[in-house]
């Protein structure tokens, strides 16, 4: 059986934050818009404004922390007793995730989600990823609604800081080479030939247009390419993720990423960078000749990701590496679907070798 669990309609395009009520209005006349405190004061005004003249009443929770599932309650809580109709999201991946919770809690309610940033697919993932108080990995909560619309402002995006875009094409880029060592296995099952072929759309997109978008980026400028480079992260990379099936898999850069989340000397990344990190450590894992990890490994360098512990500020931490590996999750059936070894003593051996100056000069 597939599933394809997408939202229901997804929108770029420049100034449509500053429309929002448009889209808003036929769906609810009160609402709880959750966010965070950098993305209201960028874009709050234009949206209330847009709120007002189309009479749709509202309150705001700013989201203080990691995606949790107490907050997800408590905000929850909050849109019952105030009675909203509706949840708008408008930030980064953590609002994104917290919103797609809260309207799920909530009862179901219609969710808008409002990107402000394009680090990551969140706003289009079919579920929440959850963090604990501290900050560590612990799982994810499946939606049975996914968002009415993502609203996409280009204007918004492009002035933010590069490092988002980065880690989001990280992020993205990095569901072409997780789903692809699947394929050893032969001809792959309709799931997962949607799941390349849409991560295939991704890598394509960043090849012909990242960098062109991350120098109008970096200028502030909402270009063609900017815009299909937001949609390769955000649209391409979170229809990889819908499509579901009865196979077991699981990112193993994402699998590392989540480990890595339990240790607070790393909390200062974003999660793409992370990701960055551990699909270095997929290359070792995958690769016997370091030649034929340099395609993956040159993307990454060029987007300015961590490839050594002494990048991620932690050192030469051989003890915390390995704690790294004894802490990755990945099931005995997915890992016997894998054509390299990922027990904790690979990954421990993968881990340490990033610490190696020959690796490093392999990619230069």
């Amino acid at each position: 059986m597939i599933a394809i669990k997408t939202p229901e309609n997804y929108l770029q395009q420049v100034g449509v934050a500053r429309r929002v009520g448009e889209y808003v209005a036929p769906l609810a006349s009160r609402i709880l818009i959750i966010t965070g405190h950098t993305a209201w004061r960028e874009t709050g005004e234009a949206i209330a404004q847009s709120l007002q003249r189309h009479d749709v009443r509202f309150d705001v929770a700013y989201q203080q922390d990691k995606c949790t599932l107490a907050s997800i309650r408590q905000l929850a809580r909050q849109a019952g007793e105030g009675r909203a109709e509706g949840i708008i999201g408008i930030g980064g991946g953590v609002v994104m995730d917290t919103a797609k919770g809260v309207g799920e809690l909530a009862g179901r309610l219609p969710l808008i989600q409002v990107p402000t940033v394009a680090a990551t697919c969140a706003a289009w993932s079919p579920f929440s990823v959850l963090y604990d108080s501290q900050g560590a990995h612990s799982g994810s909560l499946p939606l049975h609604r996914y968002p009415v619309w993502i609203l996409v402002d280009t204007e918004v995006i492009a002035a933010t800081p590069v490092r988002f875009l980065k880690a989001g094409i990280v992020d993205a880029l990095a569901k072409w080479f997780e789903f692809t060592p699947y394929l050893s296995q032969g001809e792959p099952d309709l799931g997962l030939s949607l799941q390349i072929q849409a991560a295939k759309m991704a890598l394509d997109t960043f090849e012909r247009d990242a960098g062109q978008a991350l120098s109008d980026n970096r200028r502030n400028v909402a270009s063609p390419a900017l815009a299909r480079t937001i949609d390769g992260v955000i649209a391409l990379a979170g229809l990889a993720n819908s499509v579901r099936d009865d196979s077991q898999r699981i990112g193993v850069a994402h699998a590392i990423h989540n480990s890595m989340t339990h240790h607070p000397a790393l909390h200062g990344w974003l999660h793409g960078e992370k990701v960055g990190y551990a699909l270095g450590v997929q290359a070792i894992l995958q690769h016997d000749a370091a030649a034929e990890s340099l395609p993956l490994l040159g993307w990454l360098e060029r987007l300015d990701m961590p490839l050594s512990p002494q990048d991620l500020g932690i050192g030469d931490d051989a003890a915390l590496l390995q704690q790294i590996a004894a802490g990755v999750n990945i099931k005995p059936e997915v890992k016997a679907r894998l054509p390299f070894a990922v027990d904790e003593e690979h990954l421990a051996a993968a881990l340490l070798a990033t610490r190696r100056p020959a690796r490093q000069k392999a990619v230069r």
